[in-house]
C-alpha cells in the first residue's frame, strides 16, 4: 500500500551548506520503518548552498540519478566526465565496480536543487558508466514523463537514461 509522506515527516541532514530531505534511512538517518522499496534504496531532496558540494568519495553497485530542478550541479568522476547538469536534465551513474566523484554548486548566488536517487541494480561488479540527457519540453507538460528504465527495455524514449536494474523512473518534469 502507498502512503503519502509528507517532506516534514523525512529524515532531514541540515549541515549550513547542504539541507537534505531523506525519504528512506540514510547516513545518520536511521528509520527502520523506511528502509526503502523494494530496489529504490535512497530518494533525497537535497539543496546545496553557493560554492559548495560534495567532495570527491566513492560508490559500488548502485545505479545513481540525479534529477536538477533549480540551479546548476557540477559533477566530475574517476571516468573522466566533467560535466554541467542544468535544471530538465537527468544524470545516471552505474557505478558498478567501483568510481569515485564529486558534486559542486558552482551556480553563483544561487541554491543548487536537486533530487538523487540510488537504486539497487540486477547486475554487480559491471564497468561503471555515466549518460546524462535532457528532458525535452514536449515531455515536460506537468506530466509524468519516463527519467530511466532498464537496458533490457525496449521502445523507450531518447530521453531516458538506462539502468541496470528492473526499475522504471518516472517524474514530473
Amino acid at each position: 500500500m502507498m502512503t503519502l509522506r509528507r517532506s516534514d515527516a523525512r529524515g532531514l541532514a541540515d549541515h549550513g551548506w547542504l539541507y537534505s530531505r531523506h525519504s528512506f534511512s540514510f547516513a545518520e538517518y536511521h528509520d527502520p520503518a523506511h528502509m526503502g522499496w523494494g530496489n529504490l534504496r535512497v530518494i533525497n531532496e537535497d539543496r546545496i548552498a553557493p560554492g559548495t558540494g560534495f567532495g570527491t568519495h566513492g560508490h559500488r553497485d548502485m545505479e545513481i540519478i540525479s534529477y536538477v530542478l533549480e540551479g546548476e550541479l557540477a559533477h566530475r568522476d574517476s571516468m573522466g566526465n566533467v560535466k554541467g547538469i542544468p535544471p530538465g536534465d537527468v544524470q545516471r551513474m552505474s557505478a558498478g565496480s567501483g568510481v569515485r566523484h564529486s558534486e559542486f554548486n558552482l551556480a553563483q548566488g544561487q541554491v543548487t536543487h536537486f533530487l538523487q536517487i540510488w537504486i539497487e541494480p540486477n547486475e554487480f561488479g559491471v564497468t561503471p558508466s555515466y549518460e546524462q540527457t535532457s528532458v525535452p519540453p514536449a515531455a515536460k507538460n506537468g506530466q509524468l514523463a519516463l527519467v530511466a528504465a532498464p537496458r533490457t527495455q525496449a521502445s523507450v524514449p531518447a530521453h531516458a537514461v538506462r539502468i541496470h536494474a528492473d526499475a522504471r523512473l518516472c517524474g514530473l518534469c
